[in-house]
């Protein structure tokens, strides 16, 4: 049997809006780095492939276009990128995949960020582009405008152009930062104490990137990675993104609610991937879990604390671990390759993930022992690409 990839995405107090008011939750310790060390390293006790950690322009809300007022949820978060670099120094087998926007964000700033994440980790970083489409998002820097434009609006394809454009720029500003990675070549650095000569100029490259948004002309402050080009991974629910993380991403997070859907979805991602280069896309599939016993009763509890019924893009699953196993193996015949979990509430759902779900993967030959792989893509199947600068050999 093949083995499954696990990853888990963490925010805040967890996914549902209540979780910060779950019997076991540590509401007082959300912005302080022993909770995320805490975090990590229950995840990498379990032998899970990697942890993404989500990054907004703006607070939690129940709204699509912008802050609710609402005081009794979480508001307010650390930047993804500096949790997983505090947690690269705690941690030393598992992914640490953050979250930064594609649309405000300079990629060279990116760049240099999740290299110096993968130098640090010694090759287990990742990225998560995602596109901000908010006009109050773009208030908060004031270089560009954007219309107002409801979730409904994406839907039904009224803000097709607007959308096809965000990740457009997004395509463009993943190829900038791949360019940016390569942009020193593997033995760049010579560190020659006889000759006197710590780099070798002629393999540090200028990228001469020009898009409709941006230009970068590199090459980058940072040695090219570990990993050559860091984990690239992507969110996707409909035609455009599925078409952006077949051109820029090597792992596509999907949010089907069903076997059969599971199977539609991986088809619409295979078509989108035609004449794509490379390896395939892994394919991993998006779920919101509350584990465990009265895990159903547990979310009711937190549904009416939070005064609604918790809904989500991803499918919600309640019940034990060994449930929660039958689906995974029974959607990975879809062709589904990996699964994110989305802790309902934490820590309470990592642990369950951790030292329930896991060990009912392992009892069916379907999940590892231990790690074998330091490196995070090869954890993965995915080969280390060669630096497109280098000459052939």
């Amino acid at each position: 049997m093949t083995h499954l990839h696990l990853a888990a995405a963490l925010d805040g107090a967890g996914w549902h809006p209540g979780a910060w008011r779950d019997p076991l939750a540590r509401p007082a310790e959300l912005f302080r780095a022993r909770y995320w060390a805490d975090l990590a390293a229950e995840a990498e006790r379990g032998l899970l492939d990697f942890l993404t950690f989500e990054d907004a322009f703006a607070v939690q809300s129940t709204r699509w276009d912008g802050p609710d007022g609402r005081v009794d949820q979480v508001r307010g978060r650390l930047d993804a990128v500096l949790v997983a670099a505090r947690l690269a120094a705690v941690t030393s087998a598992i992914g640490l995949v953050p979250t930064t926007s594609t649309t405000h964000t300079e990629p060279f700033h990116v760049a240099i960020g999740i290299a110096s994440l993968d130098h640090a980790t010694s090759g287990r970083a990742g990225w998560r582009p995602q596109v901000s489409g908010r006009a109050s998002d773009a208030a908060h820097f004031g270089r560009r405008t954007f219309p107002e434009f409801s979730i409904d609006a994406f839907r039904t394809g009224e803000s097709a152009d607007v959308v096809g454009a965000l990740f457009g720029e997004a395509a463009d500003a993943v190829e900038a930062v791949r360019r940016l990675w390569d942009s020193w070549e593997d033995d760049a650095i010579i560190r020659d104490v006889s000759t006197g000569r710590y780099v070798d100029r002629d393999k540090l490259h200028y990228i001469d990137f020009e898009g409709a948004h941006f230009s970068v002309r590199g090459p980058s402050i940072t040695p090219r990675p570990p990993q050559g080009q860091p984990l690239i991974t992507a969110l996707a629910h409909d035609t455009v993104p599925y078409e952006f993380a077949a051109r820029s991403a090597d792992v596509v997070y999907v949010t089907p609610h069903s076997a059969d859907d599971a199977a539609s979805i991986v088809g619409a991602v295979r078509e989108a991937e035609r004449g794509r280069t490379g390896e395939p896309l892994k394919v991993f599939a998006d779920l919101v879990v509350f584990l465990g016993p009265g895990a159903a009763d547990r979310k009711d509890a937190l549904d009416e604390l939070d005064g609604a019924q918790y809904s989500s893009d991803a499918l919600i699953f309640t019940g034990t671990a060994d449930d929660l196993a039958d689906l995974l193996l029974d959607w990975q015949e879809a062709g589904i390759d990996g699964y994110r979990l989305r802790p309902g509430a934490l820590p309470r759902d990592l642990t369950h993930i951790t030292r329930d779900l896991v060990p009912a993967l392992q009892a069916r030959g379907a999940f590892r022992g231990a790690y074998a792989e330091d490196v995070l893509r090869t954890r993965l199947g995915l080969p280390r690409p060669a630096n497109r600068y280098a000459a052939a050999p």
